[in-house]
């Protein structure tokens, strides 16, 4: 159930919803809308719009990083998600560093959760209020979102309690096509069916509006409100990513270069693709970090022939070709979009077999300086995340 400024959310009281439909029989649509404009949504949305965007980088400032510049968050990839439990992790580490007394364990890496590359896609926070277990999830689809919050909430919802939980919802824009916007004002509602991003925050504001869980929405820099326009009338996202801190649940406008997206970023890569013909994966988000261990723990994922022969067929299109057929918003993609997909493609044909990367289908673990495949839950002596080269 959705809640704005601690009363539950009734579309039907709001002027874009149509006066002859109740609260229960509202079209996720006429839901989606209301939410939007909302005053309280509306002013929480502008103040995140005012913080100014942070670049992060290996070179990151001390606020993020350990003294041994080990990154302090966790990053995720497209359809991944990570659940944060701070207690869990102090915990761990003090348990560790009793076992290994000679060991010098640094301050906590995850103290915060981040994505970015949304533009179509949307990044989604769910915190607790009472414990601040947070978890956050990078959604590409709408067939991933009920699936996606059962995962999510697995963790931070205790079922014998009345939690409250803290919503934001950033990514996506107005991505319609051109020849809809030429001369004329387009509302949400005329273009529902039209681009990606639509669909997918529709459904994830129908299932929150669903689910028995109270959902407190604060956020939501999505759609016409994460959309500017260039001199041509163009459209882009104005944010493409955000860190979250758990342990305060603040938000920040972010962004990732190339060194800090890790650890194994081509392999993360792959198994979005991969995970579409894994049916171990079907409808799933994939898996990234444990908490309890505190350390990056990759689920496997394996792929079929079918997708070597299709990276195999790509390797010969131009840049032009790849961001018209791999993307779903080809004017808005980073410079490196075009570069990852070569890499991805070039990491499936020189490693046809999955095995080889999952050796018996055990998850790859980063709690060291080295990439540790097919060790499962190993303990390694560092617990220092380093950005290690796969």
């Amino acid at each position: 159930m959705i809640f704005v400024g601690r009363l539950p959310f009734d579309p039907s009281s709001s002027s874009s919803s149509s006066s002859s439909t109740s609260s229960s029989q509202s079209q996720p649509l006429d839901l989606l809308v209301a939410l939007m404009e909302h005053p309280i949504i509306v002013s929480a949305t502008n103040s995140f719009k005012s913080i100014q965007e942070r670049r992060v980088s290996a070179s990151m400032d001390s606020e993020l990083t350990t003294s041994s510049s080990s990154p302090k968050y966790v990053y995720l990839f497209q359809r991944e998600y990570a659940t944060m439990d701070l207690a869990l992790v102090h915990s761990f580490v003090s348990c560790l560093v009793l076992l290994i007394a000679f060991t010098l364990f640094h301050s906590l890496h995850g103290k915060y959760v981040g994505t970015d590359e949304t533009t179509t896609y949307v990044g989604l926070v769910i915190r607790n209020r009472k414990n601040g277990m947070t978890s956050v999830a990078h959604m590409d689809s709408p067939k991933f979102v009920d699936i996606g919050f059962l995962q999510m909430l697995k963790l931070i919802v205790d079922y014998n309690s009345d939690a409250d939980l803290d919503l934001h919802l950033v990514g996506g824009f107005v991505d319609v096509s051109s020849n809809h916007t030429k001369g004329s004002s387009i509302s949400e509602g005329n273009v529902i069916m039209d681009g990606y991003s639509f669909p997918l925050c529709r459904k994830i504001v129908e299932t929150m509006q669903n689910r028995p869980e109270k959902f407190h929405v604060q956020a939501l820099c999505v759609l016409r409100h994460n959309t500017k326009n260039d001199s041509q009338g163009n459209a882009y996202p104005i944010f493409n990513g955000f860190l979250v801190e758990p342990s305060t649940g603040s938000l920040i406008p972010s962004s990732f270069d190339r060194t800090s997206r890790c650890p194994d970023e081509i392999v993360r890569r792959v198994r979005v693709s991969a995970s579409y013909e894994n049916p171990s994966w079907h409808r799933k988000l994939l898996d990234t970090y444990d908490t309890k261990t505190d350390r990056f723990v990759i689920a496997p994922c394996s792929w079929t022939k079918r997708l070597v022969q299709i990276a195999l067929s790509l390797q010969s299109l131009s840049d032009f070709e790849i961001l018209s057929t791999c993307s779903t918003s080809p004017s808005t993609k980073g410079p490196d979009f075009v570069d990852n997909e070569r890499m991805l493609w070039s990491y499936l044909i020189k490693h046809p077999d999955w095995k080889t990367t999952f050796p018996m289908r055990q998850p790859c673990v980063f709690g060291g300086q080295t990439r540790e495949a097919g060790k499962g839950l190993v303990f390694i002596t560092m617990i220092m995340l380093t950005n290690p080269n796969s």
